[in-house]
């Protein structure tokens, strides 16, 4: 108690004990999942579920209600998915194309995470204290056109409205009420049937794939032609079958029961292990592994082979490809103007090297870890086990145990940095974009780990020779991209830093930088690292804003190369062994990519690339595989 006159208040204790709050979250956790066997864990790493464990984010020393929410949110979620989801179910009844698939993924989170809200209060305030979250992160409150605005999360959200009666989170701005009117007219009669199947994970997948056929979003199904009828009649075994289907049928008539075993267990447990908690960043991360690298029943496997039909579907042209270049920093610049533009970039950035460096050594740290830190235990010699010591206290006769360290698989990887070289991009964040991919390289080549550093830009602004050509054409109408393009290789793939270390001072010059179209300079990255020979391919973009190009958009629609640059990165994320990744300097990248990030200071980059890299060479197991590749059994 204080004494008379002591006016001072009391000071906060010191760090909380948050033991006990992991346990209960623990326990309700296992008892909302019905298995009791589930490990959770609390880390400072991106939340997840893969297969039998649980990873929650760690609480601050002293937690804000609204974080101890969020945490409680994310657990019930992934529990509730674990309780109410049949992976085999939702992979049999998955649509095929991808924006169907998008749609149908999003409203089965949304059923699931229904189901726990109606059966306890306190739970759907923690899921609603997650979703707020989740949108307020996406910047959903920032959009104002339908364009803009996913047509996943808007039928999630009305869905959830329906099965619910909650309004959507604040933070998810008008991204339904955009959508709205044209749901309701389109699916509304088949929504109505919602409520009435939510418990039925295969009856509600027959409302949703009605809703998508309503809404023209994938072809009109039939009466479950993918599930197997245990009443199926001789008459249907002469009824047309895919290679497929002959092949498993083989295999069963030659009597190996085990193989379509083996292989559905492979295939439920690839499926959990890409059940990413959608709360953190999108509900895209809930199928990293439902893809098109996935097997439905009676569908015969599709060659991942990415921009094959791609113009086929995309109202993208080119007026003219003569006056484009892919050029080295050398032949733009003398040795001696790239020294000195070299000198200059190194002066510039002086103070943050050492803040580079020490993120650079920490990724190193951990990269280094991971290509020896695995051990083989009850072997017969090695290093004496002092963890089993306790057997011979319990029984004598026991033999001592030893273990001996073994390398884990690390795999060839190269890794591309794409860096914006438009106007936008003048000044201080391209000094330290140049700066952290010198020092990230550098740091990545000690490691064993290639890197390419290329840039992208325009030879000249407002169209240059491309347009001199059309405006002497005659000014044909829909021109397509009209500029001409210049992609810079800074440094190849093969190339050591040493020798590419000057070529990075070349962002400095004067004039270098002018316009940015982002969806052809990614194809030419990604085609690059297709041709390279490591196992894994990483792809990091670094940009300032959405593609730019005055010349361009002056004579064609104003969203044209916006929406290239979209369906462009629908194509590697879902198509695609590269493993894509963005990191936005004041601009919400978000929108167009699954796994991205913004920062609002260039200051914050060198933090934002080492953290994307160490959390995917961190977890290689949580990331996403690529198309076209299972997990062997």
């Amino acid at each position: 108690m204080a004494a008379r006159g002591d006016n001072s208040k009391p000071r906060p204790g010191g760090v909380v004990d948050m033991e006990p709050f992991r346990r209960a979250v623990t326990g309700c956790v296992r008892a909302v999942s019905g298995d009791a066997e589930v490990e959770v864990s609390f880390a400072n790493e991106r939340p997840g579920m893969t297969g039998e464990r649980i990873r929650l984010p760690e609480l601050s020393k002293r937690p804000s209600p609204a974080e101890v929410a969020l945490t409680r949110g994310l657990g019930d979620s992934m529990a509730l998915r674990k309780a109410c989801h049949d992976a085999r179910i939702h992979a049999t009844m998955s649509p095929q194309g991808a924006d169907a698939r998008a749609i149908f993924d999003a409203v089965e989170q949304a059923r699931v995470e229904a189901i726990g809200s109606n059966r306890m209060h306190g739970m759907a305030q923690n899921l609603n204290v997650m979703l707020t979250e989740k949108y307020a992160k996406a910047n959903f409150g920032a959009i104002t056109r339908q364009a803009d605005a996913p047509l996943e999360e808007a039928v999630a959200l009305i869905v959830r409205e329906k099965l619910t009666g909650q309004a959507p989170p604040a933070s998810a701005g008008q991204v339904l009420d955009l959508w709205r009117s044209f749901i309701e007219d389109k699916a509304g009669k088949d929504m109505e049937g919602l409520s009435a199947s939510i418990n039925d994970q295969q009856a509600f997948s027959r409302v949703v794939r009605n809703m998508l056929a309503s809404m023209n979003v994938a072809e009109q199904y039939g009466e479950d032609e993918t599930e197997p009828d245990d009443s199926e009649t001789p008459e249907d075994e002469n009824q047309p079958r895919s290679d497929e289907q002959e092949d498993n049928n083989s295999q069963e008539d030659a009597g190996d029961d085990s193989a379509p075993a083996d292989e559905n267990e492979t295939s439920d447990e690839q499926m959990d292990d890409g059940e990413m908690d959608g709360a953190e960043i999108s509900d895209d991360d809930l199928v990293e592994d439902d893809g098109d690298d996935t097997e439905k029943p009676g569908e015969v496997r599709r060659p991942n082979q990415p921009f094959t039909d791609f113009n086929e579907k995309v109202d993208y042209g080119v007026f003219t490809q003569e006056f484009d270049e892919t050029i080295t920093a050398e032949e733009l610049c003398d040795e001696a103007e790239l020294d000195r533009l070299r000198a200059f970039l190194d002066k510039q950035l002086a103070h943050l090297q050492g803040a580079v460096g020490r993120l650079a050594n920490r990724l190193q740290r951990r990269l280094m870890a991971q290509q020896n830190r695995a051990w083989e235990f009850d072997l017969e010699e090695g290093y004496l086990d002092s963890a089993r010591l306790q057997r011979i206290i319990i029984d004598p006769m026991q033999p001592l145990s030893f273990k001996r360290e073994k390398d884990t698989t690390f795999r060839d990887t190269v890794v591309t940095l794409l860096i914006d070289n438009s106007g936008s991009m003048r000044g201080r964040p391209i000094t330290v974009a140049a700066t952290c991919a010198d020092i990230l390289a550098r740091t990545l080549e000690r490691c064993g780990v290639k890197v390419e550093i290329l840039g992208f830009t325009t030879k000249a602004w407002k169209g240059g020779q491309s347009r001199e050509k059309w405006l002497a054409g005659g000014k044909p109408q829909s021109p397509g991209r009209l500029n001409d393009l210049r992609h810079i290789i800074y440094k190849g793939a093969d190339a050591p830093w040493r020798r590419a270390r000057r070529n990075l001072g070349l962002m400095m010059r004067e004039g270098l930088l002018k316009e940015n179209i982002d969806g052809e300079a990614l194809i030419w990255a990604h085609d690059r690292l297709l041709a390279r020979p490591e196992q894994r391919r990483i792809l990091m973009m670094i940009s300032d804003g959405a593609p730019v190009d005055d010349s361009t958009l002056s004579v064609n629609p104003g969203n044209y190369l916006e929406r290239h640059l979209r369906a462009v990165i629908e194509q590697i994320e879902t198509r695609s062994p590269v493993e894509l990744l963005a990191i936005g300097i004041g601009h919400d990248v978000t929108r167009y990519y699954r796994r991205a990030v913004t920062i609002v200071d260039a200051d914050e980059l060198a933090g934002a690339m080492t953290e994307q890299l160490a959390s995917l060479f961190a977890d290689e197991s949580t990331a996403r595989r690529p198309a076209g590749r299972r997990r062997a059994g």
